[in-house]
This record gives C-alpha cells, sequence and structure tokens, in this order.
C-alpha cells in the first residue's frame, strides 16, 4: 500500500494567507516606520496595524471582508499564527544572541539584587492583582490561581531589546548605571522566561504541586545540559561555519532546534529559543558580527509580521466595558508601581543611590515586545481570554512609552565619572577606525 501523504495547500487558502502576510507586513512596516519617526517604538505602530485590520477597526467597517481575510476555519488561521510563532522563535534567539553574560558576572552582586527585588516585588503585586481582577477577565474552566500566577509573570518581566535599543538611541552606553541597567535587564530577562515555562507547562497539566514541581525539574536539567554538553557542542558548531550564510544557518537549526526540544517535553519554544540564543552567542564576537544578517531579516520582517498578527488578535472594543476598562487601568498602575519599587528598593539594598534606583526602575518599567510574546502564549495556552490578552499587550506599549524620557531625565542627573568619559573616547575612536 503506498503511503498516505497530505493533500498540497489549496490555492485559495494559499491565496489569502498571501493577502494575509502581504496586507499585514506592508501595514506594520508603514506604520512602524510612522512610529519612529515621532520617537515612539516600532512595535506599537506594528501592533496598530493588526488592530485596524482586526475586529475592532476592520470588523466593525468591512465585516464581510475582514471575514474574509481572517477565515473563519482553524485551519486558515494556523498558516498565518505558524508563520508568526516561527518569527517569535527566531526574535527572542536572536535577541538572545546580544545578551552580554560576562556584564552580568561583572556586576552580579548589584544585577543581582536589583534584579531579584525588581523581578520578586512585581511578580507578588502581578498576583495579587490576578485574585482580585474581575470574572470577566478569566477564560472559563480555569483556576484563578492559575490565572493570577500568570498575571504576575507578565508583571515582572521587562524587555531587554526596549532597554537597550533606547539607552543606544540616547547615546548612554557608555555609562556605567546604563551597562548595570542592561545587566539588571539580562537577569529579569532570564527568570521571567524561566517562570513563563513553568506557568504555560502548569496550565497544560493543571495547578498541582507536581505539575509546578516537574517543570522545576525540567529547568535545573536543561540548565545543565545546556552548560555541560550544549555549549561546547554549540561552539564547535558555529566554529566550523566557514560563511556567514553557514553560521546564519548553523544559528537557526540550534535556535529551532532548542525550542523543539522543549516544547517536546511540556516547557515553552521561547525558553528553548532563549537557551539556544546564548548558546550560539556564547561562542565569541565574530560569530555574533557573521549574524548580523539573521537579525535583521528577523527584526525587518518576521518580527514586525508577528506583531501585526498580535494585534489581531486585540479587542479594543472590550474597553467599551467600564469595568474593563478600569482593570487595564490598574494594571498599568500595578505594572508601573511594582517595578519601580523593586529596582528602587534594590538599589538602596545594594547601596545605589536615589537617582540610580530610578534610572534602574525607568528600564525596568519597558515591557515592550518581552511582554507582548508573553501575552500571546498566555492566550495560546487558554490562561487569558481577548479581554486579558489585550489588557496585557496595552501595558506592554504603554510601559514601553514611558521608558524614553523618564531615562534621559533621570540618566542625566548623574554626573558623568572619568572612567565614562574615558570609555566614551575609545568607543568614538573605535568608531572613527571603523
Amino acid at each position: 500500500m503506498p503511503p498516505v501523504t497530505a493533500p498540497p495547500l489549496g490555492g485559495h487558502a494559499l491565496l489569502v494567507l498571501l493577502v494575509q502576510a502581504s496586507l499585514l507586513l506592508g501595514a506594520a512596516l508603514l506604520l512602524g516606520r510612522i512610529a519612529t519617526r515621532f520617537q515612539l517604538p516600532a512595535v506599537s505602530g506594528e501592533l496598530l496595524a493588526g488592530i485596524l485590520l482586526g475586529p475592532t477597526v476592520l470588523g466593525r467597517l468591512l465585516p464581510g471582508f475582514q471575514h474574509w481575510l481572517r477565515m473563519a476555519e482553524p485551519s486558515q488561521a494556523h498558516l498565518l499564527d505558524a508563520v508568526g510563532q516561527v518569527g517569535v522563535i527566531l526574535l527572542v534567539g536572536t535577541t538572545a544572541l546580544e545578551i552580554d553574560l560576562a556584564l552580568v558576572r561583572r556586576t552580579r552582586r548589584t544585577s543581582l539584587t536589583v534584579g531579584a527585588f525588581g523581578l520578586l516585588i512585581p511578580l507578588g503585586l502581578g498576583c495579587a492583582a490576578g485574585f482580585v481582577a474581575p470574572a470577566a477577565l478569566l477564560p472559563a474552566d480555569r483556576e484563578r490561581a492559575l490565572f493570577a500566577f500568570f498575571i504576575g509573570v507578565t508583571m515582572c518581566v521587562s524587555a531587554l531589546p526596549v532597554i537597550a535599543k533606547v539607552l543606544s538611541d540616547m547615546r548612554l552606553l557608555h555609562r556605567d548605571i546604563a551597562q548595570l541597567t542592561i545587566a539588571v535587564g539580562v537577569v529579569d530577562d532570564v527568570a521571567g522566561w524561566m517562570l513563563l515555562s513553568v506557568v504555560s507547562a502548569t496550565a497544560a497539566s493543571g495547578l498541582t504541586f507536581g505539575s509546578v514541581a516537574e517543570p522545576l525539574c525540567m529547568l535545573v536539567l536543561i540548565t545543565v545540559c545546556a552548560v555541560l554538553l550544549g555549549r561546547p557542542v554549540v561552539r564547535w558548531l558555529m566554529a566550523t561555519a566557514r560563511s556567514s550564510q553557514t553560521a546564519m544557518g548553523t544559528a537557526t537549526v540550534v535556535i529551532v532546534g532548542c525550542a523543539a526540544a522543549t516544547q517536546a517535553i511540556g516547557m515553552e519554544a521561547s525558553f528553548g529559543a532563549l537557551v539556544g540564543g546564548l548558546l550560539a552567542g556564547a561562542a565569541g564576537a565574530a560569530t555574533k558580527n557573521g549574524l548580523a544578517p539573521l537579525r535583521s531579516v528577523t527584526l525587518s520582517v518576521l518580527a514586525p509580521l508577528y506583531f501585526a498578527e498580535a494585534g489581531l488578535r486585540m479587542n479594543l472594543s472590550a474597553l467599551d466595558t467600564p469595568l474593563i476598562a478600569l482593570a487595564a487601568l490598574g494594571a498599568l498602575v500595578v505594572a508601573t508601581a511594582g517595578k519601580f519599587a523593586g529596582a528602587m528598593l534594590g538599589a538602596r539594598v545594594a547601596g545605589l543611590d536615589r537617582r540610580s534606583g530610578l534610572v534602574l526602575g525607568a528600564g525596568m518599567n519597558a515591557r515592550g515586545v518581552i511582554q507582548i510574546i508573553v501575552a500571546g502564549i498566555g492566550l495560546r495556552v487558554g490562561v487569558l481570554n481577548t479581554a486579558s490578552y489585550t489588557i496585557v499587550v496595552l501595558v506592554a506599549v504603554a510601559t514601553s512609552l514611558m521608558a524614553p524620557p523618564v531615562l534621559r531625565r533621570a540618566v542625566l542627573r548623574i554626573e558623568v565619572n572619568d572612567e565614562e568619559r574615558a570609555r566614551l573616547r575609545r568607543n568614538r575612536d573605535l568608531a572613527g577606525a571603523s
């Protein structure tokens, strides 16, 4: 008997997918460019593209075309979602390529102290907010404790890419406090993905002691395997890459393969992508430079398409309900207060002054792309519904918009020392030589 093969994708389904992708990507790039012209994060414009083409705007103005565009059949919706999932895995992986673990080691006492307070306080406040949230924000048949834990995770994450981009655009990376802010962001980033893996694994099996203990043990096992086995193997693989194209292909296989491995054992695929990116990034500076085209394609094509697709899932009409709108405002207050309180308290414990704590709080409060990815995972595993997903994404955008003006004022009030002046001169000399 001949083997059974899947039928090829139908012509109409392919047409709809191509129209979806071209419209979403085109609108995302256009609105993202407009956002940057107004000194706003590009992700805010990319999300707006999905909102305009989703149920909030297009669904009201042209419901027939919007229905045709998205297609009610799950098989059609899953095609676009699959493209977005590949994009987000590569986005997380390429972001991890830029994480400087050596910087965390150099500032380990301060960064770990501030990172711990900046993680635990918003986590606790977020969990408390989840327990008192309106029932309309909970998916049907979900335990409130699991929902509360997930809300806590969304509140404690920080967006390292947003932090680094803002500091780079402001030309402040030579400052000690900027370097420390990035180091603390690394701590919060890695810890946040670990917590996300635990809660997403728990969502699949229910909230029990075993469902929490098992993913924690898996995290330990993954970490040990990555350090003892993954690091030397990936370093050798990347060293054998003789060209930029081969290096990009190898790094992609590592990132996607690690994502598949964690997904296979019940953990979140994005955590595996983070591990894969860290392993590939540890291969050396030359390897990172060779992977620049991969990051460019991810940031210019796949990431905008993912965030536009994320905007499609938002329904701002939910905010017409006063209780939901009040919950959104409350979530923003809890998120901002938790990060600032945690970072400033951690800074004081670590022996830093109040201004340094304010800078760290402003940087850590930017959730950006990371919280949007977390929200998408929550919707996919059934911990969030459309209303709560919309609120979490709005908090991500709002906190990212807050970061630049607060950082600019806070950093400029800290005096520049001699070491920072010397570092700035070295950076200028290097830039002139290149």
